[in-house]
């Protein structure tokens, strides 16, 4: 029996520092940390899938398709596939947000320390969930 996941999300996102932490991965969703450094972006990218993203410290862009959207503590944002996005990180401070994605988009514990790692070991769910 699946026994599912609760946490404290505000704490989890401003104490990681890691450019990408998986927290938990469900057939369906899944739940990742991020913490990006000044002047840091995640990468322009397209997905097959949605993403919901919330920004818990700092500041930054989230860029959608050629529209420009300020982030600041508290907002959101929704990618529908299909979409070309990054965001950024335009604060002076680590920009802490954590995102949903669904269906899953990264292995299972999957941690990435920095940008560089994230981009030299690329991965994609495999289809092991947390609970697997």
């Amino acid at each position: 029996m699946k026994k599912g996941f609760s946490t404290n999300i505000e704490r989890d996102s401003l104490l990681n520092t890691d450019f990408r932490r998986v927290l938990y991965t469900a057939e369906h969703m899944q739940l990742v940390l991020m913490s990006l450094k000044s002047g840091e972006d995640i990468g322009e990218e397209i997905h097959t899938l949605d993403q919901f993203i919330r920004v818990e410290k700092g500041e930054g862009n989230a860029y959608l398709n050629g529209h420009i959207y300020p982030l600041l503590d508290g907002s959101i944002v929704l990618v529908p596939a299909g979409t070309k996005h990054n965001i950024v990180n335009t604060g002076e401070e680590d920009l802490k947000l954590y995102t949903l994605y669904a269906p899953p988009e990264h292995k299972d514990k999957t941690i990435h320390r920095t940008k560089e790692d994230a981009l030299a070991h690329e991965e994609h769910f495999d289809g092991e969930t947390t609970e697997s």
